[in-house]
């Protein structure tokens, strides 16, 4: 029996911030609706065990116990849920409460991915986040009391950001103890508010200083990156993430889901009003598209080895002498300076 991850996307959000390029709109309609779609998912997927599950979205949290008991009803019927699975849920600091998480705790969410996205007031309103600081920071505390495992998502390098101010920042969210940070630059995607009016981030080069800045902090920390944008204490790294990063099958459901699954890539429509009247889509994967997937996610992970078989050994010397990569008998890992320009490593490895 095969072992799978699975990611729910949930479509709606209180409010559609201008730099997110997710699939979701302010949140309307009549949910219930909803239901259809998902069991029609649920049922049409592969059987199996699933070692992961993720609420994503779009605002999870915005759903209400009913549909949340809903959901996990239909997965527990359709699939076994080994022992120890991680059961994510995104949330945003506005969009649930202690007594919501405690609630969605009993249903069994063991970890809550909170999107903070700034600890500067300033940057929570340029970001068009609808919490403050001080509301960011007690849903945090409030999860941590809930739940084993939480992880705070911030974003950095934005427009005319420095060094200090960002710096003043992440050392705030340290001393909350979390045991996972995700900590994203800021990039402008085609189809955001912020891509239609023009807005730009900071420069390259006070990028590459912030994210030098930031991989010296969490090492003194000792909370390593363990991806490229993902920072841990050992064995509190995201499970269903590492599914990504290493190549294995994950079940998507609800819109603009997409999976990878028994080696065909699957698809839901983007909308909800599609995606209720269009069945997924499935593309069976060459071994190329597989082993170039695979390369892309894989290097992007800072404590693995990625294997050499398939690459050209005059590329990974070229890239050894750049000084972008590390190379031993497991294999190769990218340097901080290979991750600075991991695309161009990707692409001279291609």
């Amino acid at each position: 029996m095969s072992d799978f991850g699975l990611y729910i996307h949930w479509p709606y959000c209180l409010s559609k911030c201008p730099y997110c390029d997710f699939a979701s709109t302010k949140i309307h309609g009549d949910l219930e609706i909803l239901k259809g779609g998902y069991l029609r998912d649920i049922q049409k997927a592969p059987s199996g065990n699933l070692t992961s599950i993720y609420f994503g979205g779009g605002t999870p949290s915005l759903m209400n116990a009913d549909f949340l008991d809903f959901l996990m009803n239909q997965i527990h019927q359709k699939w076994t849920v080994v022992q120890n699975a991680e059961i994510t849920m995104e949330a945003n600091p506005d969009a649930i409460d202690f007594e919501k998480m405690k609630i969605f705790k009993s249903m069994g969410i063991n970890r809550l991915s909170v999107g903070v996205q700034s600890l500067n007031e300033d940057h929570l309103k340029f970001l068009g986040r609808q919490h403050s600081v001080r509301s960011a920071v007690k849903c945090v505390e409030n999860a941590q009391n809930t739940f084993p495992k939480v992880n705070m998502d911030l974003i950095y390098a934005l427009p005319h950001q420095n060094l200090k101010g960002w710096e003043r920042e992440l050392k705030q969210a340290l001393k909350m103890g979390l045991m996972h940070y995700s900590l994203y630059q800021l990039t402008i995607e085609k189809g955001t508010v912020f891509y239609h009016c023009g807005q730009k981030t900071c420069s390259d080069i006070q990028a590459r200083r912030l994210y030098i800045l930031t991989d010296e902090i969490m090492r003194q920390a000792k909370i390593p990156a363990y991806e490229v944008s993902n920072y841990a204490h050992r064995g509190f790294e995201s499970q269903h993430n590492m599914l990504y990063w290493t190549g294995q099958d994950y079940i998507g459901i609800g819109p603009a889901a997409a999976g990878r699954v028994l080696g065909y890539a699957t698809q839901n429509a983007r909308s909800v009003g599609a995606w209720l009247r269009q069945e997924t889509t499935k593309e069976k994967l060459t071994d190329a598209q597989i082993q170039m997937e695979h390369l892309l996610m894989g290097l992007r992970l800072r404590q693995r080895f990625y294997p050499t078989q398939n690459l050209n050994p005059q590329a990974i010397a070229q890239a050894r002498l750049r000084g972008w990569l590390i190379q031993t008998d497991q294999g190769i890992q990218p340097t901080l300076q290979g991750i600075l320009m991991l695309n161009q490593l990707i692409q001279m490895l291609a």
